[in-house]
């Protein structure tokens, strides 16, 4: 992972003048000054502050190359990539960072790790693939003698396949191309593909409750876990993989999505299943989003829902056309084909089938019928095809806006199918409230991209022109307004990023103070001392 910003270099693809051109137009005037990435050299970080006591304690359980104190690697591990991360590592000012960063190789040694941090009084942020993009991993160490990143990307073992029962478990810090490529030659797949997967971890997918880009037909990681191994300071908890079990209010529950802030993840049993044979991903429009995303209903309530599903708001639509516009004779034939049908100006949706030949064509005509009866106009495969080539492109294309003064940020949410428009219009109006108030105007885009029988995720993205001067006061005003109608609308203020430390002011109105107080006694039993993952998660 590049330092500044996401993933490697050599796979961006800045955008065309004719796209900047319309990004100047949408946003109202020239944006803001960029600012960065400054040089890795130049990136100011408190000073370490590591106790020697502490530091010969984690030696005593890494060995001396298992504790690293260099600049390069305290920068690495100081933010996550969230919007107001990327603007700190990209000016290289406000940062916090790691006093070090422990890289353990087994969990005997994360064990170990977390016996001296509590002895030594030490904050503990365990580190995967470090793609949190709601300060999940911001190395937080007030009122301790220190604090470490706790590196865990050296545990990424296979631990054990069982293809008869389907199960696969694996240590917490395999990367998601890895644990794909582990499954995939014993035809296998976990089809857990979230848009930071080629950089983030499988500890850190059930740390977060993490939902893939597929999972409303492979479902969610919380789904897809069998059993749990946490590493904690008061011990192991450990589940086993039950096929299902009356014993008790579910554990396995407590440690998904539990942030690191109970413990570090050490191993995973995960459901599997056998590697699709054919992938078919499919375009088509709706007049309005209110029309498709009845029809998504219609089609998810009716058990024909496809693996993928993912449905753009009239904006987004127009937005993602224009900017991929190449003014081709194929794409004034299209927009005719839009045109003629009365479908100008509609919602594009893109449906993927995945699995046995026979089984992806026997749904995909019945999901088909369906979207037809819904008012759907099919599109064919070329927009599957061009969604699938770019589905993880998304964050390489924020850096390269980020680079031209352009304010880029995502946010999600779910609700109910009968509350899904009200909370649509909601948050997208408090977020152009928010942001025009502050004289920068923005561009609000939207899309549903996971189905359940009660209702669906909404996924927002939102541009602005950068307040050169105050942007993190810009960020925080559009996370505050959208956040409070999400709550006030009806949502979850989280479907899919987790709470971190951005979302923890809005985590009682969800669960209620007795939840809160409920998840702060499992955490002062498994973790007295408070050393993991300080201010994350649990609000106060």
């Amino acid at each position: 992972m590049r330092w500044w910003g996401w993933g490697e270099d050599g796979h961006d693809a800045p955008l065309p003048d004719a796209a900047v051109a319309l990004l100047r137009e949408e946003l109202g005037g020239e944006p803001g000054t960029p600012r960065g990435p400054v040089a890795l050299e130049e990136v100011r970080l408190p000073g370490p502050a590591l106790p020697a006591a502490a530091r010969a304690a984690l030696v005593s359980a890494l060995g001396e190359g298992g504790l690293r104190e260099d600049h390069a690697a305290r920068v690495e591990h100081a933010a996550g990539r969230g919007y107001p991360d990327l603007v700190r590592l990209r000016s290289g000012e406000g940062l916090s960072a790691p006093d070090a960063v422990a890289v353990p190789s087994s969990p005997d040694q994360v064990q170990a790790v977390l016996e001296a941090c509590v002895r030594e009084r030490v904050a503990v942020v365990p580190f995967g693939g470090g793609t949190s993009v709601v300060g999940g991993v911001e190395p937080l160490g007030e009122g301790f003698a220190g604090v470490v990143s706790l590196d865990l990307r050296s545990l990424n073992r296979l631990v054990d396949v069982d293809p008869v029962s389907r199960l696969a478990t694996f240590e917490g810090g395999m990367l998601g191309p890895r644990l794909e490529a582990e499954l995939g030659a014993q035809g296998l797949t976990l089809g857990h593909f979230p848009q930071s997967f080629e950089f983030s971890t499988v500890g850190g997918w059930v740390a977060t409750r993490s939902a893939g880009q597929a999972s409303t037909g492979y479902g969610r990681i919380d789904e897809l876990v069998e059993g749990v191994r946490l590493i904690a300071p008061a011990g192991v908890l450990a589940t086993r993989p039950f096929p299902a079990s009356a014993a008790g209010p579910d554990l396995e529950e407590l440690v998904v999505g539990s942030e690191g802030v109970l413990g570090v993840i050490g191993e995973v049993t995960l459901r599997v299943r056998p590697a699709p044979e054919s992938r078919r991903y499919e375009g088509w429009s709706f007049r309005t989003f209110a029309e498709g995303a009845d029809a998504f209903r219609v089609m998810e309530q009716a058990g024909a829902a496809p693996d993928i599903a993912r449905l753009s708001d009239e904006e987004e639509t127009r937005m993602s056309m224009a900017l991929a516009s190449s003014g081709s004779r194929m794409e004034r034939l299209g927009k005719a084909y839009l045109r003629a049908r009365g479908h100008e100006g509609g919602c594009i949706a893109i449906l993927g089938f995945e699995g046995g030949a026979d089984d992806v064509e026997r749904r995909r005509v019945r999901a088909g019928a369906l979207m037809r009866a819904g008012g759907a106009l099919a599109l064919g495969t070329r927009p599957g095809a061009s969604w699938s080539r770019g589905r993880y492109h998304g964050p390489y294309l924020r850096d390269d806006l980020m680079g031209r003064g352009v304010m880029v940020e995502t946010l999600e949410t779910a609700t109910v199918w009968s509350n899904l428009h009200a909370l649509h219009d909601a948050v997208g109006e408090a977020l152009r409230r928010s942001l025009s108030e502050r004289g920068t105007p923005p561009v609000v885009l939207c899309h549903v991209s996971h189905l359940y029988p009660s209702g669906a995720s909404l996924y927002f993205t939102f541009l602005a022109r950068q307040d050169a001067d105050e942007p993190l006061a810009q960020w925080r005003a559009a996370k505050a307004a959208a956040s409070d109608a999400i709550v006030a609308g009806g949502g979850t203020i989280t479907h899919h990023h987790a709470i971190g430390r951005d979302h923890r002011p809005w985590l009682e109105a969800e669960v209620g103070q007795l939840g809160v107080e409920l998840l702060r006694a499992a955490k002062e039993r498994l973790d007295p001392t408070g050393v993991m993952n300080p201010g994350k998660l649990l609000p106060g």
